[in-house]
């Protein structure tokens, strides 16, 4: 039995997230599905973590066993071939360890969150980036992202259906980078809960319009309470960009 790593890349937005449902069109289900046309196999993948319900991939990872005689090379070109029109591509095939684990042996996991701010529709992003019509202060949004640094107690921005064991997560960076009207989180922590970063997004993006100043978010990370969360940010404009092994 041969173990691979591969590196995928998705539009969320045709999907119900990355994890297999009972009667949902789901990213992990129609990768298996090409998997099992290519390899002649029914084949299980295990994703690097779970995206939810129209978030996208730039660097999703996912490792499978097969037991068999195709390349990586070969399995690429099967699989896309049978993605072709599902928005998903896979980007790399590697031969790994057996002991590799996608999810386990991840030590960064790297998410870019997408504004688009201007008062104009949206045609080239849309679906794939968060629209915010009202300008938003660049500047305090960048002194607002240095608060979420370090070791916290997230529980004001996680999910409360989140069913991780502990609220509390390291973040090693976070900044916003502005390009023109498009402004991008940049965000690195090993792990993330639930939401967590569409609820950060979400306090900067109240920075950023005036209705918190920097202190109410520092305050907001203290206080521990998921009820004085601002607006989450849509899923549209996340991105699970990279993950480091």
């Amino acid at each position: 039995m041969k173990r691979f790593k591969c590196t995928v890349e998705y539009d969320g937005k045709r999907f119900n997230g990355w994890q297999s449902q009972p009667h949902k069109n789901t990213i992990q289900q129609s990768i298996e599905i090409a998997l099992k046309k290519v390899t002649r196999k029914t084949t299980k993948i295990f994703g690097s973590g779970r995206t939810d319900t129209g978030v996208h991939a730039i660097g999703q990872v996912f490792h499978f066993d097969y037991e068999g005689l195709l390349q990586p090379f070969e399995i690429l070109k099967g699989t896309n071939h049978f993605l072709n029109k599902k928005n998903i591509s896979i980007l790399e095939v590697q031969k790994v360890n057996n002991n590799f684990n996608s999810r386990k042996n991840a030590i960064l996991r790297t998410y870019h969150y997408i504004i688009i701010n201007r008062k104009s529709s949206l045609s080239l992003m849309k679906g794939r980036a968060w629209h915010v019509k009202k300008k938003l202060n660049i500047k305090k949004m960048q002194m607002a992202a240095e608060c979420f640094l370090g070791k916290h107690d997230f529980t004001t921005f996680r999910s409360k259906s989140c069913n991780a064991s502990s609220p509390i997560r390291t973040i090693e960076y976070s900044k916003i980078v502005k390009s023109s009207k498009k402004i991008i989180y940049v965000v690195k922590s090993r792990s993330f809960l639930q939401h967590q970063v569409r609820s950060m997004v979400g306090g900067l993006k109240y920075v950023g319009e005036g209705k918190w100043n920097i202190e109410d978010l520092k305050n907001s990370i203290v206080k521990k309470n998921r009820n004085i969360c601002p607006t989450i940010a849509p899923s549209c404009g996340l991105y699970l960009f990279k993950v480091k092994y």
